[in-house]
């Protein structure tokens, strides 16, 4: 069977050239022809497939909008970031560093819908020993999983064909090549033609596929962006790799909402759902310590504990350093003015390190109050009550704003054995909550006197 023609597309002028050179003849620009398939026009006069199915003009009100049926995965922390479970027809990219445990979790979650539903793991970087290998290790017991280790994507193709699975795993996405590009497996217009071939076959026959995803060097996604526009979920593999703890985030998915958290932790037998996550992010010291503070963040539809520490130090060198893990390096110099200007406490000669504990990234403006207590405290060396959490958006006059779904977070941390809460005015809540001491103020200075008691 002959190959399809391949063109060569400049990405910066997307001008078409026959044969691939270093230089574009058009916008001279370098290095910018990527191959793509010359597809014939078909007898209609149309040249593309569609991804989703075709149908007639329809008004709104006159669609019948169901929800979509969810098949549960058998991992309660997967499930909650998919937005409930998979979906038939489903595409779900995840994307981590090497070694995190994407293969890990898929081959667990594939494992406990054998028994369910029929599956196939397609594995293009590793053998069908070597997948055993590690599920023996992972003493993941599904003797009838079947393995398929290929990579050409006409092959994989006539076997999801023939077999019919529910559920699919494609692992990775980059290592897959088609008979009709010549390019290397991994380039752009490999990684292109195969996602979309895949997606569309899933769109047209209800499987669910599950892709994995190598990242670059910078955390994002390997292979053209239109490769996470194609798919209808995107999750990130999150971790430090020398933490057992793993975090998976949902920053994409059509069918539930977006900057879920999924909480693991890596075992000898591989990853483990932390029904607790509050308690991962919360180190309990034996007495209040200066320079730690408790946040109630929001992590899409679970509000989490996180404790907030920070050390202010004497700087040595001219210019004072201001580092951030966890939390927006550019908002800490922010808050650092608001402080001076209206608490009236100046730290520009001093150093400042803000850290989340646990490894989790905090990107919420809720966290502004507490790192300002966290700072003063270190600052002036006096802990704040243990039993204090604090929520709040500090605003450039001083003033404290709300933060969404407050009342789900006061009674997150009254669960957790919480007394007090210093939140904004706007924040409290209509009914007392059992246990729970609710401080509203609503500006910075009276935040800063109530939690230090001045």
């Amino acid at each position: 069977m002959a190959k399809a023609k391949s063109l060569y597309i400049c990405t910066e002028c997307g001008s078409t050239q026959p044969k691939w050179q270093g230089q574009c003849p058009d916008c001279n620009a370098w290095n910018t022809l990527v191959e793509t398939v010359a597809e014939k026009p078909a007898a209609s006069g149309h040249r593309f497939a569609s991804l989703a199915p075709a149908s007639g003009v329809q008004t709104l009100g006159k669609v019948e909008a169901r929800e979509a049926p969810r098949l549960t995965s058998g991992i309660d922390e997967f499930d909650r970031v998919l937005g409930g479970g998979l979906v038939s027809g489903g595409v779900v990219l995840i994307g981590g560093d090497p070694g995190i445990g994407k293969s890990t979790l898929l081959l667990q979650c594939l494992a406990s819908l054998s028994a369910r539903a029929p599956v196939l793991y397609v594995s293009g970087e590793e053998s069908a020993e070597q997948i055993a290998l590690r599920a023996q290790r992972l003493e993941v017991s599904a003797p009838d999983l079947p393995l398929y280790a290929e990579i050409n994507l006409e092959k994989i193709l006539k076997t999801l064909e023939a077999r019919q699975p529910r559920v699919a795993v494609i692992d990775s996405i980059q290592t897959l090549w088609s008979d009709a590009l010549t390019s290397a497996p991994g380039s752009v217009a490999q990684v292109r033609e195969c996602a979309a071939q895949l997606t569309r076959f899933a769109k047209q026959t209800g499987i669910t596929l599950l892709f994995v995803g190598h990242v670059t060097k910078d955390g994002t996604l390997a292979g053209p962006r239109v490769l996470e526009h194609i798919v209808d979920t995107v999750l990130y593999f999150e971790g430090d790799s020398h933490s057992s703890f793993r975090l998976v985030r949902a920053v994409k998915n059509r069918y539930g909402s977006v900057n879920e958290l999924g909480v693991f932790a890596m075992t000898d037998r591989g990853l483990r759902a932390v029904t607790n996550p509050s308690a991962l992010f919360l180190s309990r010291h034996p007495e209040p310590v200066p320079g730690s503070s408790i946040v109630v963040t929001q992590e899409g539809t679970r509000p989490l504990l996180v404790e907030v520490q920070a050390l202010v130090d004497q700087a040595n060198a001219g210019h004072p350093k201001r580092l951030t893990v966890g939390l927006e390096s550019q908002r800490l110099s922010m808050l650092l003015a608001v402080l001076h200007r209206h608490v009236g406490i100046m730290v520009s000669d001093q150093d400042v390190y803000v850290n989340a504990v646990g490894g989790v990234r905090i990107n919420e403006p809720a966290a502004d109050l507490a790192v300002i207590l966290s700072i003063l405290s270190s600052f002036k060396n006096k802990p704040l009550n243990d039993k204090l959490c604090v929520f709040g958006e500090v605003g450039l006059t001083g003033e404290l704003r709300p933060c969404p779904r407050g009342q789900e977070r006061l009674k997150e941390a009254a669960k957790l054995g919480f007394s007090q809460a210093l939140v904004p005015a706007a924040n409290a809540p209509k009914s007392a909550i059992p246990g729970l001491e609710v401080i509203a103020v609503r500006r910075l200075d009276e935040a800063v006197s109530k939690a230090f008691g001045l």
